[in-house]
């Protein structure tokens, strides 16, 4: 079992099989593993994306810094949502923005979210890095190197990371495991080369796999092989 983990989610996870909006069925499912663990005294902290509200491609004709912002805001929605339902469950939760905000959320600072941690509280950071032109993936790595998380967990829509697009090919084949540089110089697409750096550089295993399979997030905690293992 790890002690401390950072989970990137994606806001296409939350919104389950109709790709838009915030789904309470899946919401609910992560939420009752994210309570699971922080029973078990794992620190969990949770970089969230908003995807499900706003793409950045959709503002194709818009300027690149506005949509990115208006990206990071989408970030919040989630982030709150999440906070709300575990908080329901009973587990004390807050939320840090890289933007200030005041009137809904702490502003990030390390100290207050280790002192979180110290607390039992799950920590969820939103807004990426506060910076356009980086993605979320950036700001999970940047904040799994800050707060020296043991392991940086991707949830995805597939259970892993294949030699090709399982989608469109039925012969791909899952990887079990991978080196940084190998998801570098194959240009696989886990992540941004900016966040698979950074976890190289800071030394962070990445376990990216399948947010619907059962139970997932306490397997991958609790150190069981799944999905794919980059390190």
């Amino acid at each position: 079992m790890y002690k401390r983990v950072l989970l990137k989610l994606s806001g296409e996870a939350l919104a389950g099989d109709s790709g838009n909006g915030i789904d309470p069925e899946t919401v609910d499912k992560v939420v009752c593993q994210l309570v699971a663990l922080a029973k078990q005294k794992v620190e969990i902290a949770i970089v969230v994306g908003g995807r499900n509200f706003w793409r950045g491609r959709q503002g194709v004709a818009m300027d690149k810094v506005t949509a990115d912002h208006m990206g990071m805001l989408a970030t919040i929605m989630n982030a709150l949502a999440l906070q709300d339902a575990i908080e329901k469950k009973g587990v004390p939760t807050r939320v840090q923005t890289a933007l200030s905000i005041p009137a809904v959320a702490e502003p990030f600072i390390l100290r207050k979210a280790l002192r979180h941690f110290e607390c039992g509280r799950i920590v969820i950071f939103a807004c990426g890095t506060g910076n356009p032109y980086f993605t979320t993936d950036s700001g999970a790595a940047l904040r799994a190197a800050e707060i020296k998380a043991d392991m940086l967990l991707m949830a995805k829509n597939v259970d892993g990371v294949y030699d090709s697009d399982p989608k469109t090919n039925k012969n791909a084949k899952k990887l079990s495991e991978l080196s940084y540089m190998e998801v570098i110089n194959k240009n696989i697409a886990v992540m941004d080369f900016t966040a698979i750096t950074m976890c190289m550089e800071n030394n962070i295993p990445i376990v990216a796999f399948g947010l619907s399979e059962e139970n997932s997030i306490v397997r991958a905690v609790s150190g069981e092989k799944i999905g794919t293992l980059i390190h």
